[in-house]
């Protein structure tokens, strides 16, 4: 999928509840500046990972307020990546390179990990 979602308040739930992939969400704002160029990163991002388990999402944090609370959102942007277990994986606030993202999510994956942290974590 080389798509990016568009998760609210009201799709996040259900969404969630069926995925079997990684997530990665990046929640920002429109008036945002740091925010506007991350989300030129995202259909990239999500081209990189089309063959894998892997979504690339993103929430307005003005227009969800539930999610918004549900993450503890304080400053934007802040991207969240959830495991296929569905527990929050790592979570980091501000604008980095694109590649950091990557690696980021590769990381979750179990991708550019020795075998020791492959098979303990």
């Amino acid at each position: 999928m080389s798509q990016v979602l568009e998760l609210t308040d009201s799709t996040y739930p259900s969404f969630i509840e069926k995925i079997d992939a990684v997530v990665f969400i990046d929640f920002y704002s429109d008036s945002c500046a740091p925010c506007q160029t991350l989300m030129t990163y995202l259909p990239k991002i999500a081209e990189h990972y089309k063959d894998e388990k892997v979504i690339i999402a993103k929430v307005n944090t003005e227009k969800n307020p539930k999610l918004s609370a549900k993450f503890m959102i304080k400053s934007v942007p802040l991207t969240v990546v959830i495991g296929e277990d569905k527990m929050v994986k790592k979570a980091g606030a501000g604008l980095l390179a694109i590649d950091k993202y990557i690696k980021t999510i590769d990381k979750v994956l179990g991708k550019d990990l020795g075998l020791f942290a492959r098979l303990f974590g």
